[in-house]
Formats: C-alpha cells, structure tokens, sequence
C-alpha cells in the first residue's frame, strides 16, 4: 500500500539551495569515497545483501557518486534527487545509470518492489516529524530479506546552515539524530537491524553513524 506523506513546507526552498551548491559540491570532490575504506565496505556488505533480491533506489543520490559505486558492485541501481542540478551531476557525470528528480517524501513506491532502499546522509534535511513516515514508505518497498541502508550525522538539536561549500549562501536545517533514535525508526517501520557503524568526528564535524535493518521474510 503506497503512503501518503506530507510535503514539507521548506522543500523548495531546500531544492534552490542544493541547486546552488551543486557545481561546487562536485569541484569540491564532496561525497567521493576514495578516502573512505569503511564506507565503501559498507556498502560492499549491502550490494552483496541486495543484488539478487531486486533494484535498488538511492535517494537523495546528489551527482551520483554512491550510486555509480553501487552498480560498479554489480547491482541494478537508479538514484533520485531532489536538486534538479544535482540531477543534472549525475547524468553527466555516469551518462550509463538513470537518475531523476523526485523527494523522497513523493516517491509513491510500489510495494515489495525494491531490493533495497538508500539514504546516503541524504535524509537530514527531512523535518522530524516527516522522516518516520518516510523510513515507512522505504521499509512498504523493499521485498522480503531487502535492506535499507542510511547514515547521519550524530548528535542533538539542529542546526541551521546558511552557507555551505566554499560559502555559497544556502537555507536548510541539519537536524542531527542520535543512533538509537534512527534505529528505533528503523523498528516501528518494521525492520529488523542487520549492522551499525558508528564513524567518529574526523572528515566532518560531526560524528556519523550508518545503520542497515531488513524487512524480514
């Protein structure tokens, strides 16, 4: 059953901020994970889980570094964005995947129709409020034994960004979870938790966290 999920009242203001900060993200090399051992053995764990249980959707792909990674690992993978630039990133950048514009709270996912479902530290932005209901949508996806793999930045309270990479003006709030919050999402959503890698403050400021949990089945 597809759920209907509130559209935030501050998505286009977020969506004309990441279009801003596209081009820089990608001059910046931001998101690459060439220094990133654990994290690309994160997600070798997860392809190995995922690639014969179905596609795979990376949301909040941003110019698609993970998700050409993924496919390198030989699973069926297509990213999706909110940024239409960051979109744009993508194609460019791995002219072979499909990457499309869409929120992930206005996915309308079938159910059991995914592999897998990732949310690459792409879901801090999601008001509190919203983000249950979106972990719901990606859990009603997946089919029996696929994943879904987020990471986040640790920590409590908010924090409002006004400019980020190389001080490009922006407007979005980073709301930090703590892991035990994500994970509790994870469970009411109906998942059952797989792995936890806890990443402390280094690369950024905060320390990070990536949590794996299945639809059971």
């Amino acid at each position: 059953m597809r759920r209907s999920i509130d559209r935030p009242a501050d998505l286009d203001v977020v969506r004309a901020s990441y279009d801003r900060v596209a081009d820089g993200y990608v001059a910046m090399g931001a998101g690459r994970l060439d220094a990133h051992p654990w994290l690309r053995a994160a997600l070798g764990a997860f392809a190995e889980d995922v690639r014969e249980r179905g596609p795979v959707l990376d949301v909040g792909c941003g110019p698609g570094h993970v998700t050409a990674h993924l496919a390198q690992l030989g699973v069926d993978v297509a990213g999706v964005d909110l940024s239409p630039a960051m979109v744009a990133q993508a194609r460019r950048l791995h002219p072979g995947l499909r990457f499309d514009v869409a929120s992930a709270t206005e996915l309308a996912l079938e159910d059991a129709s995914l592999g897998g479902v990732l949310g690459w530290w792409s879901l801090f932005n999601l008001p509190r409020d919203v983000l249950p209901d979106v972990l719901r949508s990606f859990a009603d996806a997946l089919v029996p034994g696929g994943q879904v793999l987020v990471g986040t930045h640790v920590g409590e309270g908010d924090l409002v960004r006004t400019e980020a990479y190389g001080g490009v003006p922006v407007t979005w709030t980073t709301h930090l979870w703590l892991p035990e919050q994500v994970a509790g999402m994870l469970t009411d959503a109906g998942l059952e938790p797989v792995a936890e890698l806890r990443l402390p403050a280094g690369v950024s400021a905060h320390p990070q966290v990536l949590l794996a949990a299945r639809r059971p089945g």
